[in-house]
């Protein structure tokens, strides 16, 4: 590996924000938060960002727009919706490919920014379509001719996570008696728990895997099959397969119909391909589908724009890397105030922390400053019992993104006190974030609260399919927007293989009963299966 190399330690800009970020602009101040509210505002799509509770003022926000030019953000926005190959490193074996999750959703404008990626997605679209057609109308039914009414999805990582999160907040729209169910860690009581619980004979099985080979998936796979044979079933009338073309599951003799994912769509980013699409298609339908799809799109498109105070999502990379890079702030806490979002901080989790956890350059430099944050987070109101006081008065200052919506998706509700519980929802958000702005002073130690910890706040009307193709691409664009900033791969992930070659080592040992190569595998091995014998003490 080279020497060192980070644009943070030379840009012009950069040395402008270590200046600033000596004495931040103080939230605490008397009247600090007056008539900025108004002002540091951002709308794109159905979103609206607030963010005057940031630690910025206007000198911040020229020095940020200024790095971004200089590391030229969205010009290599731009080349990866292009086709550019920008999953490598120069020099260094990596997986030469092109960044496409885009394509899977710009189908609705004659001038799609890569045509031949987009002809593909569309084509798997109709696939879909015709397919959803058949279930709709029994010409594919479950056994007796009955309707599935259950999608059972197994996958893992961004097989799951995205599907999962995209999935639970629209349970709202489900279509009348559809529902998913999720499978993805190889722990065998989570996939029997599912089962059991699962009428297996009106249900698909979407087993999803780009190279037909995952571990976890092929396992809880082999579950689900034999517990369909012992039912009865036959597999093959029941299991679909979202993987590779010509991968070992490309099979229509074991599948009752493949979908195809290509190697330009990382899994963390796939969402919007056919990875969530056919789970989300079956639950929601085909036209609420499209409005994700189309939410998805549109913010695709704005964020192309070059004015970060016009550009949502780069206007939240740059507020992210202030507070990461120059304010030295290590976590980022994601709060939607929506139940139906509980998934979507885990999907970003690994969306953020797979794509940015790196250390080297797309050059294959030590990059010489942090990379991407640890994210975390739960839905509030839930939160605020739960682990608010650490972001209140604890001695790390905790970043956090606000996620809330002015309407329920049910509209149903109810007065208590005067005020509906949506009301009170938001009232708590907005009471947060204001009260981790400004602090309270107080001669009482304990009941001081420091103030000027930043936050922002996403809003918008109401979460439905099309809002949340926007939530899913915006918080997209600002993962990758960040990782071109840092000069790093955001589309590899490396750091998951090591423990996958030695845990295949491993199973190596048990399977043949004999000492792996190296033979420290085999010492933790002896020593973590026999563990104490402790007396059962109940019956």
């Amino acid at each position: 590996m080279t020497g060192e190399h980070s644009i943070l330690a030379t840009a012009p800009a950069a040395a402008i924000l270590r200046q600033l970020a000596k004495q931040p602009y103080d939230l605490t101040a008397e009247g600090a938060l007056f008539g900025r509210i108004p002002r540091y505002v951002c709308d794109n799509g159905p979103f609206r960002l607030l963010y005057a509770t940031e630690r910025i003022d206007e000198q911040t926000l020229a020095a940020l727009q200024a790095l971004a030019d200089e590391c030229q953000i969205i010009d290599q926005f731009k080349a990866m919706r292009r086709g550019a190959v920008l999953n490598k490193i120069d020099g260094y074996a990596s997986e030469n490919r092109q960044v496409l999750h885009t394509a899977c959703r710009d189908i609705f404008t004659a001038e799609p920014a890569e045509p031949k990626a987009t002809a593909q997605a569309k084509a798997e679209l109709a696939k879909l379509k015709s397919f959803l057609e058949e279930v709709a109308t029994g010409a594919v039914s479950a056994p007796g001719g009955k309707q599935f009414t259950t999608m059972l999805h197994v996958g893992i990582g961004g097989s799951d996570l995205g599907p999962r999160a995209i999935t639970e907040a629209l349970r709202a729209y489900c279509l009348p008696g559809r529902r998913a169910r999720f499978i993805a860690n190889v722990d065998p009581d989570d996939t029997v728990r599912t089962l059991a619980e699962t009428d297996l004979a009106h249900t698909l099985v979407c087993i999803v895997s780009k190279s037909g080979t995952t571990l976890e998936t092929r396992a809880n796979e082999q579950l689900v099959r034999e517990r369909l044979q012992a039912t009865g079933l036959d597999p093959g009338q029941h299991c679909l397969a979202i993987t590779g073309q010509g991968s070992p599951m490309d099979n229509p003799a074991n599948y009752l119909r493949s979908f195809y994912m290509y190697d330009y769509i990382g899994g963390r980013y796939s969402g919007a391909s056919m990875v969530g699409a056919v789970t989300l298609g079956f639950v929601i339908g085909y036209q609420g589908l499209l409005d994700f799809l189309r939410g998805a799109a549109a913010i695709d498109w704005l964020a192309e724009e070059a004015d970060m105070r016009k550009n949502l999502p780069l206007l939240m990379a740059l507020l992210g890397i202030w507070n990461h890079n120059f304010l030295d702030m290590a976590t980022l806490a994601v709060l939607p105030y929506s139940q139906a979002l509980h998934r979507f901080p885990a999907h970003l989790q690994q969306c953020d922390m797979e794509s940015s956890g790196k250390a080297i350059t797309t050059e294959g430099a030590a990059v010489g400053h942090k990379t991407g944050p640890v994210v975390w987070g739960e839905p509030g109101t839930n939160g605020q019992h739960a682990f608010y006081q650490l972001l209140h008065q604890g001695t790390e200052i905790v970043p956090a993104e606000f996620i809330g919506f002015l309407r329920s998706q049910y509209s149903e509700d109810c007065q208590v006190d005067g005020s509906t519980s949506q009301q009170k929802l938001i009232a708590n958000m907005l009471a947060q974030t204001l009260a981790l702005a400004m602090g309270k002073a107080d001669g009482n130690p304990n009941r001081h609260f420091f103030g000027n910890r930043p936050s922002r706040l996403l809003i918008a009307d109401r979460l439905t399919p099309y809002v949340m193709g926007a939530l899913l691409a915006i918080y997209e664009a600002k993962i990758v927007m960040q990782g071109f900033c840092w000069g790093i791969n955001s589309f590899d992930q490396e750091g998951v293989q090591l423990g996958k070659v030695l845990a295949s080592r491993i199973l190596d040992s048990l399977a043949n009963e004999r000492a792996t190569p190296g033979g420290v595998e085999k010492d933790l091995l002896a020593q973590a299966l026999c563990p104490p014998k402790l007396e059962e003490t109940w019956t």
